[in-house]
């Protein structure tokens, strides 16, 4: 079957999860024809995703969130001004979307937690089958444990964004940390999370340094105070800053790290700790290679992602960058082991990628009717 990407921009996690997921269809011998990411502002498409991808790559203008003038926290009510604003461009967008799918000749839409695609189906009405994919999907979940302290309001619309993402889609692939019942009734199928072959490859040992990852580069203060505290504890932090494309080594002990995927996996697999801002992906690489983890989340999305790693044992939860308390937790961190089956059960992920759906529905209606059969000739056979 021939599959079309649309990847939002935001972020690495959703970027690395399409590379992962194209390799693993190309070795089922199925095609990636084209992948559309989304264009953000404040941050650049990283080299290693333009460099690993295969398939053809096309850009568009996507709505994405602006951080606080700090560069730490996204701010919420300047990125919906900013965005409704540009709806000229998005509905610009939507058109090149439709256009694509269509001239692509492509059976199935995977939907990386794009809102235009969403937006795109509504509209527009592609005849092709969308299936979306992010963990954000496990927020609409029937049994999905929110933090008590998010507000309302914030999940009402971190709810409503996500429904809107998946707006015309066959069904909701809600990649998780750990095995949790489907919730067929909203088409919610809970699946393992996509780690690419480079995390899964990993040689871990356990070094001296805290390893770090920020979405805002606003982070860096924090963890500049902290060090000045602490400077005897080698830390090594990768940003995502804009134009930053060298190592910038503030002394012997603290350096900050362009995003680079080769670079990033090595270095978490010999550190000692890392510290995130709660992404999902790097979460899951992190307790893959079984280290214990601070999250400070910079928006509800990233609460959401802090809150259900903790529940699932990954580390602790915390408002900044206090490193002391990740070495504390460290002392007495043991990894799930469980972690590692589940992370590696990729092929139940795949058959709700590859399965058409007619012929899911078919079959599913061909073993009710056998029920059925043997229900009635076992009845028969008593009297």
């Amino acid at each position: 079957m021939k599959y079309l990407f649309i990847v939002q921009g935001e972020g690495r996690g959703h970027l690395t999860q399409a590379l992962t997921l194209e390799r693993h269809l190309m070795q089922k011998g199925h095609e990636v024809v084209e992948v559309l990411v989304g264009k953000s502002r404040t941050r650049e498409l990283p080299d290693f995703f333009r460099c690993k991808l295969k398939a053809p790559l096309y850009r568009f203008e996507s709505p994405n969130f602006l951080p606080t003038p700090a560069n730490q926290r996204n701010n919420i009510a300047y990125s919906a001004l900013y965005n409704i604003m540009r709806i000229p461009a998005f509905v610009r967008s939507i058109a090149f979307i439709n256009r694509h799918i269509k001239s692509s000749g492509a059976d199935i839409v995977v939907n990386f937690y794009e809102l235009l695609t969403g937006m795109t189906y509504l509209f527009c009405r592609p005849k092709a089958t969308q299936i979306c994919i992010g963990h954000q999907y496990l927020f609409l979940h029937k049994d999905f444990q929110f933090p008590r302290t998010a507000a309302r309001l914030d999940l009402a619309l971190l709810k409503a964004f996500t429904r809107l993402t998946a707006i015309g889609a066959d069904r909701m692939l809600a990649l998780s940390f750990r095995r949790m019942p489907d919730d067929k009734r909203q088409r919610i199928f809970v699946v393992p999370p996509l780690l690419r072959k480079e995390a899964l490859s990993q040689k871990v040992t356990t070094g001296d340094y805290v390893h770090g990852y920020m979405v805002n580069s606003g982070f860096s203060t924090q963890v500049m105070a902290w060090h000045k505290a602490r400077p005897e504890i080698p830390l090594r932090f990768f940003w995502d800053r804009k134009n930053e494309k060298n190592v910038k080594r503030m002394d012997d002990t603290l350096s900050f790290y362009p995003i680079d995927d080769h670079t990033f996996l090595k270095e978490m697999s010999g550190c000692r700790a890392y510290a995130s801002t709660a992404g999902f992906e790097s979460i899951c690489e992190a307790m893959y290679m079984g280290k214990p983890i601070l999250m400070v989340p910079a928006h509800i999305e990233q609460e959401c992602n802090a809150h259900d790693a903790m529940l699932s044992g990954a580390g602790i939860v915390s408002q900044d960058f206090a490193l002391n308390r990740l070495l504390e937790f460290s002392g007495n961190f043991r990894p799930d082991t469980k972690f590692i089956f589940w992370a590696n059960n990729t092929e139940v992920l795949l058959k709700q990628l590859i399965q058409h759906p007619e012929i899911e529905e078919y079959s599913f209606f061909l073993e009710k009717v056998y029920h059925i059969v043997k229900r009635y000739k076992l009845a028969f056979n008593k009297l």
